[in-house]
């Protein structure tokens, strides 16, 4: 082979993987990464998906959903999940830990002070949808302090990443590991990441996949003991301890 044809074999790869990512992206797929060694499963939407994004605690009858089987039960005849994963802390009533908001409900209350726990290790955010832009990952006290507007939002904490940087307290030799999931947003706010490491990883980590790896300028952690994904495209559908809120992408039908 020469040098020439081992060229255009390289470029062809290369193209094909982009044309792959684009359609991916497009069709809000989900697919796996790997970032400084860690494996990742990842789910890519993009604003016009936005209007598809459902965000879930209980059923239309109030009983509560607690798995990814019950919530595709509740759904409309004909429409089914693209994805789905556990989305933000929870009490034993299955309740939000801090403000919720679904179908022009509000649920919780927005939680601005710290406290224990990974919620409490400030600055902790809200992931907002369908406001000013598509997506946003705002820090608690601004988000207090805007009042936004959002179609979905849920809060939780800590933030991963916080305007380009890594949280403060996250340290790159921590031995603290769990499976993590979280979502980070583009800078323009029309791309959202929703995120899952395949195995157990690090605050710093975490957060080194949203800034680093998808160039992610906010992030926020979803949770770390109950972290799970619903993805048909990888044949995964995670159970285990029930979940409280459900965040998801459901099909054109």
């Amino acid at each position: 082979m020469t040098n020439w044809t081992r060229l255009l074999c390289r470029l062809g790869v290369a193209a094909g993987g982009l044309m792959a990512l684009t359609i991916q992206a497009a069709a809000a797929e989900c697919g796996r990464m790997e970032h400084d060694g860690q494996s990742y499963s990842l789910c890519t939407i993009t604003a016009d998906e936005e209007p598809r994004l459902g965000l879930w605690i209980d059923d239309a009858e109030g009983n509560k959903l607690r798995n990814f089987s019950n919530l595709r039960a509740a759904l409309p005849a004909g429409r089914d999940l693209v994805f789905a994963m556990n989305a933000g802390m929870f009490h034993s009533d299955y309740e939000p830990v801090g403000f919720y908001k679904s179908d022009g409900e509000t649920r919780g209350q927005l939680v601005t002070g710290g406290g224990g726990g990974n919620f409490g290790l400030l600055p902790n955010g809200v992931f907002c949808t369908g406001g000013a832009q598509p997506f946003a990952v705002i820090e608690s006290r601004a988000f207090a302090e805007k009042q936004p507007q959002c179609r979905l939002a849920t809060q939780s904490g800590p933030m991963l990443v916080i305007d380009g940087e890594l949280h403060p307290r996250f340290l790159v030799d921590s031995d603290s590991l769990y499976v993590r999931n979280g979502v980070g947003v583009s800078a323009d706010g029309q791309t959202a990441w929703f995120a899952i490491s395949d195995r157990p990883v690090n605050f710093h980590s975490f957060g080194r996949l949203f800034r680093d790896g998808l160039g992610a300028r906010n992030a926020l952690y979803f949770d770390g003991s109950i972290s799970r994904l619903h993805a048909p495209s990888l044949n995964r559908s995670d159970f285990g301890w029930p979940m409280g809120p459900i965040i998801g992408l459901v099909d054109e039908g």
